[in-house]
């Protein structure tokens, strides 16, 4: 093994730099093109077909601080009539674990002014990029606010707006959060923007696609009657 090294040591330093350098270059890209259509002011933000919120951690039904934030933003484009319909979209893939319907019960139990039928839910976006995907396809959705903190937000518009979305961002604010939380986010951000630019350069299929649901329509019919989108 020591002779390995030392034959190949100046090999694996050139790949090692050059992984490096395709990790860096990949993600100085996606924030570069996607910069100019991200907001921290909802206001400023045009008019859309959808407001697309995803998900993150919840505990049985009560949503983590940081879907609760997100879901937060993402109601208050409603609120400013910057849409007509909001896409709930998380991961739904067990019987016990279910963020959607915990957005939709928050939702419901505050009694915002938004109506049942403009409320969609995606159970099947088990990352961001089957979240856009299913935006596009499933609901057809062709402009959109994408709600998530600031770490999550240039991937999330780079991939809608790959696929062919009109998307913009709605950054929400993770200074309240601890420091080595926000570093752990920023770390991972950097693997996960490339596995984004792979899945986009593919044409990645998402793990569900299914029955044709329009944003224009009645969101009520995206509501679950089974429990699970997995057996």
């Amino acid at each position: 093994m020591r002779t390995f090294l030392k034959k190949h040591f100046k090999k694996l330093i050139y790949l090692s730099i050059t992984f490096l350098l395709i990790i860096v270059s990949i993600n100085f890209y996606i924030v570069q093109v996607t910069k100019e259509y991200i907001q921290t002011d909802y206001t400023k933000l045009p008019n859309v077909d959808a407001i697309i919120v995803l998900g993150a951690k919840v505990h049985e039904d009560r949503l983590s601080y940081v879907l609760e934030s997100r879901l937060v933003g993402g109601i208050n484009c409603m609120l400013q009539n910057k849409a007509n319909a909001i896409l709930l979209s998380g991961d739904h893939g067990q019987k016990n674990y279910d963020e959607v319907n915990s957005m939709r019960k928050y939702i419901l139990r505050r009694k915002f002014p938004i109506r049942k039928e403009q409320i969609f839910m995606d159970h099947a976006g088990f990352d961001t990029y089957d979240s856009m995907y299913r935006a596009l396809h499933i609901f057809g959705i062709k402009s959109a606010i994408i709600v998530t903190q600031d770490f999550h937000i240039n991937r999330s518009v780079y991939i809608a707006r790959s696929l062919g979305i009109k998307a913009y961002g709605l950054a929400i604010d993770e200074s309240m959060y601890k420091y080595h939380l926000q570093l752990n986010w920023k770390i991972r951000e950097y693997v996960t923007r490339v596995k984004a630019f792979k899945d986009v350069l593919i044409n990645a299929q998402p793990t569900f696609l299914g029955e044709k649901i329009p944003i224009s329509g009645n969101g009520l019919k995206s509501w679950d009657t089974i429990k699970s989108v997995k057996k």
